[in-house]
């Protein structure tokens, strides 16, 4: 058995732009996710982190195959899932569930949690019996929390993280090895998130799971991962160790992220560098050649970053968990580039994809500050 459950290479999610009448036609496409590789370890928990809109709950459904992708590879402990259909990928789902955003919408309101936390069971065969069934019942709620009573109860009785207890205990009752949570805690107050992390933390040391936690804020990442991947735009920009990640940020993009974070010290606070962003997020119908993040780095230089995209790479003399996609990451790190004013890019009209949400606002404070 090898220590690697995970191993993400190069998988793309394209989704088609159509248009036409009385043709349907193909116009070019949304590059949600475009060649990410990534690699999670049994037992650890790996946080994904990025802006609204770079692809990381796409990314987390693909390795799930709630969203067949385009391209790439998904290998769960040496089965490649993105070759799988039908019975065995049925079959190999058991392994792998997930925590949804919203845990509302994910709960059949016509089934008491009860008969959600069954359909799990008797779908994948682990039904024992009615007297087994029923202490495995009991069991979940106890895990997560939750009285007895509540198997009776339907989802709209619930507040919203006993619901999202709900929703752990639904992705527990078939026994997974890796649980894809997309936001686990955003929609809920601060002391309730303080809860339902520490629940996760629980459960993880007790049965020995293995977490991809996807979130935009960036505290709730630091506490709970091990190991930390920054998307911009389709593509991991960023991947280190947690401490390292927050300690040492390589990366421009994920150095803005990190000075959006407050800091609850008011006088560091006033005297901290902000780094804002200036310009529209790109689209992804149109990403920009060579580093997707070029056109708001104030960093960015004539050569190579409009040209080349840089890949994932450890920098001379750095550690060797650390990697960063930036062609001037040492030279940005030793302070031998030195940041400039970027003019922003004016928006236009995206011919290719008519009709797509409005462009996000360019400051990472605005964005991370909803």
């Amino acid at each position: 058995m090898t220590d690697t459950l995970l191993e993400v290479s190069d998988l793309a999610v394209h989704f088609p732009i159509r248009r036409g009448v009385l043709v349907d036609r193909t116009v070019g496409h949304i590059r949600a996710v475009d060649g990410v590789s990534l690699m999670i370890r049994r037992g650890e928990t790996y946080g994904l982190v990025g802006e609204s809109g770079c692809g990381k709950s796409t990314l987390g459904r693909a390795i799930l195959r709630l969203v067949d992708p385009t391209g790439g590879a998904v290998r769960f402990d040496g089965t490649d899932v993105a070759g799988l259909s039908g019975e065995p990928l049925r079959r190999m789902r058991r392994r792998f569930q997930m925590v949804f955003q919203d845990p509302l919408s994910s709960l059949d309101p016509r089934q008491s949690v009860g008969s959600l936390l069954m359909e799990g069971i008797r779908a994948h065969g682990l039904s024992k019996g009615a007297e087994a069934d029923a202490a495995r019942l009991h069991e979940l709620v106890d895990a997560v929390g939750l009285p007895i009573g509540a198997l009776r109860r339907y989802p709209h009785e619930f507040s919203g993280g006993q619901r999202q207890r709900i929703g752990i205990a639904r992705a527990l009752c078939v026994e997974p090895d890796l649980i894809v949570a997309d936001e686990p805690v955003s929609a809920l107050d601060v002391s309730v998130q303080a809860q339902v992390l520490n629940l996760l933390g629980r459960l993880q040391d007790r049965l020995g799971l293995t977490y991809l936690v996807i979130a935009h804020d960036l505290a709730v990442v630091r506490h709970v991962s091990d190991r930390v991947g920054v998307m911009y735009l389709g593509g991991i920009v960023e991947e280190a160790p947690s401490p390292a990640l927050y300690g040492d940020p390589l990366h421009p993009y994920t150095r803005a992220l990190l000075s959006a974070v407050p800091v609850p010290d008011p006088v560091l606070e006033d005297r901290r560098e902000r780094i804002l962003l200036t310009g529209d997020l790109p689209s992804p119908a149109s990403p920009p050649s060579g580093c997707r993040f070029h056109t708001r780095c104030p960093w960015r230089r004539p050569d190579r970053c409009a040209d080349e995209r840089p890949q994932l790479r450890v920098i001379p003399g750095g550690d060797p968990g650390h990697r960063v996609a930036c062609h001037h990451a040492e030279a940005i790190r030793d302070g031998r580039l030195r940041p400039h004013r970027v003019e922003p890019v004016i928006a236009g009209d995206d011919p290719l994809a008519p009709g797509l949400p409005p462009e996000l606002p360019g400051s990472v404070t605005e964005v991370l500050g909803r």
